[in-house]
């Protein structure tokens, strides 16, 4: 039988790494950007500021990128220490985008960040550009090949089980690269890190000016994260829709809990603006409903039906049963490989195989499960209909108020009065931890919303651990804990060290010749 105690203590240690990570990744993301936005000004129009903003922000984004590789390379070493089986089953289809992730984007920005720091005085103003551009590609490249990882877990396209290796392997690439959720994924993830990243440049740009220093320097730069974050924050909401319709077509559960739609609705669904998810009783309390919007946005059309958790958990248990005739045949098949009976009903009936592993939480041997261990196991297929519920909300109320903050921002940038009112300026450096809040609810309702499937429909989580023990790896956890939160520790007061030195402090824009860089 499977140690929950080990399955549990390593998706947490999986969870608390992923996320202490994604602090870092979102804004290397951003910044790289509004770097080459700056520094392509400061081409064309030749004004030595924005040259120098260009690099007062790239020693943050330095500071940035250095833990968010410190804290990303560790992660990727637990699919051997804590999944060795995932490793196994799926690494033939997973392993490959990372491998590519590591060749192609971490070298390409690992080189062109030592270009951009040193490269100042050594390459022409043309040149430089062009590694900050590169230097920006390469993140983003970065970001693709790691969600195209991750949308083959949760939409497992260009793949099948084979069975004489009993292994998931490749069998179209082209069809694992564009596949439509990493299509939606990368580009809803990307526009999140260009919002913060463009919340970061505001936020502390806003504090100067609240301090009366860098007067100029903060401007500038606040008028371009204003324009460039308003962009990104429309952006998250539009395209936040294409990875709602994504869902919907292959995470039917995941989006039944976010709704916490308990019964199937007559089409087109409603949209649940609020309400109290009762997992008892199976009800939603207190709900107040928006006609239609969840039925569009959920299948593009008025009759498209979206169907609730009870119907799902009772489609769950036919695939189960459907999985069982599966695994009966695959034990039969490795006794004689040339039973031709067994091979016929596992070709019929392999797409349920991974429902039936479901039944191994349950009992050891599901070709012994009663009724009663299917139900179980079909209903284990329900996520925490509460988190997902709560954290959408919080998530989308983010992005609303990000795009309302931004267009205030942007009007303001036009009419040239950033720092006419400082109501305006302390909420804008108030909210700077909002666009990191809304970003980790974001991966909680994708990655949680996923379970009980490390692979969705194709292995569950609690079969992809290692034969460890649960002690070893509460000691790694706790080393983690450790390791990490002094990471963070240390990236928050470099960052405040510099922030609070700023330009002047660090001598790239002395204060005394701010007034003279605005004409300059």
């Amino acid at each position: 039988m499977i140690d929950n105690d080990v399955v549990t203590l390593s998706r947490l240690q999986f969870a608390l790494t992923a996320l202490y990570h994604f602090l870092f990744v979102p804004l290397t993301l951003g910044l790289s950007w509004i770097l080459a936005i700056m520094e392509a000004v400061y081409v064309m129009t030749g004004r030595e500021i924005w040259k120098r903003m260009t690099q007062f922000w790239g020693v943050l984004f330095g500071i940035n990128f250095a833990m968010g590789v410190a804290t990303g390379v560790t992660m990727e070493f637990q699919f051997g220490t804590n999944w060795a089986y995932y490793s196994h089953y799926v690494g033939d289809v997973f392993g490959t985008p990372l491998a590519i992730e590591g060749l192609m984007a971490f070298f390409l920005e690992a080189t062109f960040i030592g270009l951009f720091f040193f490269g100042w005085d050594r390459l022409s103003k043309v040149k430089h550009l062009i590694v900050t551009t590169l230097l920006a590609l390469g993140t983003n490249l970065s970001a693709l090949w790691i969600l195209i990882a991750n949308a083959w877990m949760q939409n497992p396209v260009g793949a099948e089980f084979n069975l004489d290796t009993m292994r998931m392997e490749v069998t179209s690439f082209a069809t694992v690269m564009f596949n439509p959720v990493a299509q939606s994924k990368f580009v809803h993830t990307v526009s999140a890190g260009y919002t913060l990243g463009a919340m970061f440049v505001l936020s502390i740009s806003a504090w100067y000016l609240l301090k009366g220093r860098n007067i100029e320097f903060a401007k500038r730069s606040m008028t371009v994260a204003a324009s460039f974050g308003l962009a990104s924050a429309l952006s998250v909401v539009v395209l936040g829709d294409e990875s709602g319709y994504t869902v919907s077509e292959n995470q039917k559960m995941k989006l039944a809990a976010i709704e916490a739609m308990w019964e199937t609705e007559k089409p087109p669904a409603s949209f649940t603006a609020f309400g109290w998810p009762d997992v008892a009783e199976r009800k939603t309390h207190f709900a107040i409903h928006v006609p239609w919007v969840m039925g569009i946005i959920g299948t593009r059309s008025l009759d498209g039906v979206l169907p609730g958790i009870h119907q799902l958990v009772d489609e769950a248990g036919q695939r189960i049963e459907s999985g069982r005739i599966a695994y009966a045949a695959m034990l039969r098949l490795r006794a004689d490989r040339n039973d031709a009976q067994a091979r016929s009903d596992f070709d019929a009936h392999k797409k349920d195989l991974g429902y039936a592993l479901l039944l191994r939480k349950v009992v050891a041997d599901p070709a012994q499960a009663s009724a009663a261990d299917v139900q179980t196991a079909a209903s284990s297929i329900i996520p925490n209909v509460p988190v997902l519920f709560w954290s959408f909300r919080l998530m989308v109320g983010c992005g609303l108020y990000f795009i309302a903050l931004f267009a205030y921002s942007f009007w303001l940038a036009s009419k040239r009065r950033l720092d006419a009112q400082r109501w305006y300026l302390k909420l804008v450096l108030y909210s700077l931890p909002l666009p990191w809040l809304a970003i980790e609810l974001g991966w909680i309702v994708a990655e949680y919303g996923r379970q009980p499937w490390a692979i969705e429909g194709v292995l569950p989580t609690a079969l992809g651990v290692s034969s460890v023990s649960a002690g070893q790896v509460l000691f790694s956890l706790c080393g983690f804990v450790v390791f990490y939160t002094a990471l963070a520790v240390v990236d928050f007061f470099l960052m405040r060290k510099y922030v609070r030195r700023g330009p002047d402090g660090l001598g790239i824009w002395p204060e005394a010749n701010t007034a003279a860089g605005a004409v300059s």
